[in-house]
């Protein structure tokens, strides 16, 4: 089926994950649990199983999460193609969602992107040690406050914006001294709220430079195509084609932030563009996309969602 113009998928990352994802969904659509074993024989544990069954805080180590996500998003695609869902006219995903995304436009063969995000988990997970690095939301501040804070608080020491997911919304990330400085200083400059997040490593910061150059040598050898769909990545906001670009941007998106608003208004302008849908469990990227565009936009990750989500795209 030729690409529909006028949607666009979008595939979540890192935070979406919970046990027993995509269990409604995968029992009437068998290609959900058959890419999971696919990621299992890779990896060589049973990745469906721990999905459904956990035990959470496994499911939420950062080199098991990754694989794990990567296998949910790549397998609700394969849903979706398979009901004869059409072909969007473009991608982003959030992350490590641009893995999924990658994948889904046949730049990036599956088997080797399970690979590759295991032990992109691994070297974030060993980046920085336990405890010495932290993220936190920013919440009703404007993205300018939030770098001044950054500024006024690194006292030099790593703090950055990590993520700009929404208007108001914005994730930073560095050493935990310097996150837990920014925190008071965000509320004195009149934040809404901040929030330490229970993460495990301190992604999209000056911190992620050695695990990048670590990634780059795991990364040199594979082989990457350009993608059959256009593929807006993280770093620098753009739909690339050649594959030593990609494969730069794959390693850079480990140190820099992630540009959500910019990316999902990239999204919103393309030609005809009418419609978003989030491939993956849950509604993170749903509930962020409205905040940015004023487009519809929906979720595939439960059974009724995916069927509404078909009729909407006349599938």
């Amino acid at each position: 089926m030729n690409a529909k113009g006028d949607t666009a998928f979008v595939f979540p990352g890192q935070g979406s994950q919970c046990v027993g994802m995509l269990k409604a969904l995968a029992a009437d659509h068998a290609q959900i649990v058959e890419t999971f074993r696919e990621a299992s024989e890779v990896l060589g544990y049973d990745l469906w199983d721990l999905t459904q069954n956990g035990p959470e805080e496994v499911l939420n180590r950062t080199a098991v999460t990754q694989p794990a996500l990567l296998a949910a998003d790549v397998g609700c695609y394969r849903a979706w193609r398979a009901r004869n869902g059409v072909r969007p006219a473009v991608m982003a995903g959030h992350s490590l969602g641009e893995y999924a995304a990658l994948v889904c436009a046949e730049a990036m063969d599956f088997r080797e992107a399970v690979r590759l995000v295991a032990r992109r988990g691994e070297l974030m997970q060993g980046a920085v040690p336990q405890g010495e690095g932290a993220m936190a939301a920013i919440l009703g501040l404007a993205d300018e406050a939030v770098e001044a804070v950054c500024r006024e608080c690194a006292q030099g020491e790593t703090l950055a914006a990590a993520n700009y997911n929404a208007p108001g919304q914005v994730v930073i990330a560095g050493t935990k001294a310097a996150v837990d400085r920014a925190l008071i200083a965000a509320r004195a400059a009149g934040a809404r709220r901040s929030i330490v997040l229970a993460v495990s490593a301190p992604s999209h910061c000056g911190l992620m430079q050695g695990a990048a150059r670590e990634f780059a040598e795991t990364l040199a050898p594979v082989t990457l195509k350009a993608p059959v769909v256009p593929v807006i990545q993280n770093t620098p906001v753009a739909a690339l084609s050649e594959p030593d670009l990609i494969r730069e941007a794959l390693v850079s998106q480990l140190f820099s932030p992630v540009r959500w608003v910019e990316t999902i208004r990239l999204v919103a302008a393309w030609e005809g563009m009418s419609r978003i849908v989030e491939c993956g469990p849950g509604k993170v990227l749903t509930g962020l996309d409205r905040r940015i565009v004023d487009l519809p936009c929906v979720s595939l990750g439960e059974p009724a969602d995916f069927a509404a989500a078909l009729g909407a795209t006349g599938s």
